[in-house]
């Protein structure tokens, strides 16, 4: 008799943290691993955010929250929904949580009934089909390719659409792919999904901020849509506080209050020092603040870097992404390619062949010590997802020593 329950036994490990935990185990051993595998920016969160979680810390901010959170905190993400992306969304219609995975998850939950139909584009990022299957609900993959800067169409979504249709789901900028829909094709999907009050839409803007080619769009600005769209964001990319664990929602009052309920039987309030360190955090402007801008730029400069050395792998297709710090490869010409036989892969995993993302991303790690993450994991096995949030000297390394492997399993084929 199994004793964990289903959901748990049939959960798949979140591939990101799994990668980045055999990195660490790897590099204990002494290998000099260049870990590329985790989402997080590698800089330290602004000095006026932290001088206000030390403030919050003297006043004693140490008791219980409202469940939804502050709400001095409420109101500037109101302020910040209308500075930054034109939406207007009430105190009342936003709820603080542990993190953005947990809003996305609380919206699941408080929509999702067995056996709807949630339509996700693919790629995605690795945790949404998870959540989904926890809610009993069906994944629906609308598959975008590289051709199409991994992007899907409003026909391609409208063909999705069944009776069973809860919610779409979707990232932009995207993780994996760094790519970001435009003010025009967030319309055109606006427009075919408008024809179905049923269907809510959860945009995912959690990189709003790290954005190469200008102000964000963001589909709930189109007032025919608004009370579709929960719009999902937070504070661990944009401003460098992964660690203090603050997401939030804006959505239809509705959906707000169920949100709302759940979060009081799960988690109640998330950390008071993290919600007024926050505040600090929604007053920066991105336009002037020095620390989005600087951020921003430095990953812009990276990601140029990063493009020219990964055009010059042999094997690699590579877009220029427009936003977050990934870039998302097609590398399905490597498969079937041959590991040489003094590979460290080969002989941890008795495998001499290269067969998808998951065997070249292990290759990568043991014969490259480089750490990436494999593109299914993302529902896309012919690509691998590359993170660029570190340091210009580790990159350099990091795509030197992915050349030479992939320059040995070029050899190891003849």
């Amino acid at each position: 008799m199994e004793i964990l329950a289903n959901r748990v036994v049939t959960m798949a490990e979140s591939e990101t943290l799994a990668m980045t935990q055999i990195a660490r185990e790897l590099k204990e051993t002494g290998k000099d691993v260049i870990s590329l595998s985790i989402g997080e920016p590698d800089f330290n969160t602004p000095e006026i955010v932290k001088t206000a979680g030390k403030k919050a810390i003297d006043d004693n901010f140490s008791h219980y929250p409202p469940v939804p959170g502050y709400p001095d905190l409420r109101k500037a993400i109101s302020m910040k929904f209308k500075r930054d992306n034109n939406l207007d969304y009430a105190p009342e219609q936003i709820v603080v949580s542990t993190g953005a995975k947990q809003s996305i998850y609380q919206v699941v939950m408080s929509l999702v009934n067995p056996g709807d139909e949630v339509i996700v584009p693919t790629p995605y990022w690795v945790s949404y089909k998870e959540i989904v299957k926890v809610a009993e609900g069906v994944p629906v993959y609308v598959k975008a390719t590289i051709e199409n800067d991994f992007k899907v169409t409003p026909q391609q979504i409208k063909e999705a659409i069944t009776p069973r249709t809860k919610l779409i789901m979707f990232s932009s900028p995207s993780n994996p792919t760094g790519m970001l829909y435009s003010k025009e094709e967030l319309k055109a999907i606006a427009e075919v999904v408008k024809d179905y009050p049923y269907i809510i839409i959860v945009a995912d803007e959690i990189y709003e901020h790290i954005n190469f080619e200008g102000g964000h769009e963001s589909i709930a600005k189109f007032d025919f849509i608004k009370n579709q769209v929960v719009t999902v964001n937070g504070v661990a990319k944009g401003f460098s506080m992964t660690g203090w664990r603050i997401g939030f929602i804006g959505a239809p009052l509705y959906i707000a209050k169920a949100c709302n309920k759940l979060q009081g039987q799960v988690t109640s309030a998330t950390c008071s020092i993290a919600q007024k360190a926050t505040v600090a955090a929604m007053e920066l402007d991105p336009k002037v603040s020095e620390d989005i801008i600087t951020m921003r730029e430095t990953f812009r400069r990276r990601r140029n870097l990063v493009y020219d050395l990964l055009r010059d792998i042999p094997g690699f297709e590579v877009r220029m992404p427009q936003g977050a710090f990934y870039f998302f490869p097609n590398v399905a010409e490597l498969y079937g390619k041959q590991v040489p036989a003094d590979s460290q892969f080969a002989k941890t995993y008795n495998r001499r062949t290269i067969q998808g993302s998951e065997d070249i991303c292990m290759y990568f790690l043991y014969d490259a010590n480089v750490a990436l993450v494999q593109g299914i994991a993302f529902g896309d096995d012919n690509c691998i997802r590359f993170s660029y949030a570190t340091s210009d000297d580790k990159l350099i390394e990091a795509m030197r020593r992915v050349k030479e492997a992939v320059l040995r399993l070029e050899a190891g084929s003849l």
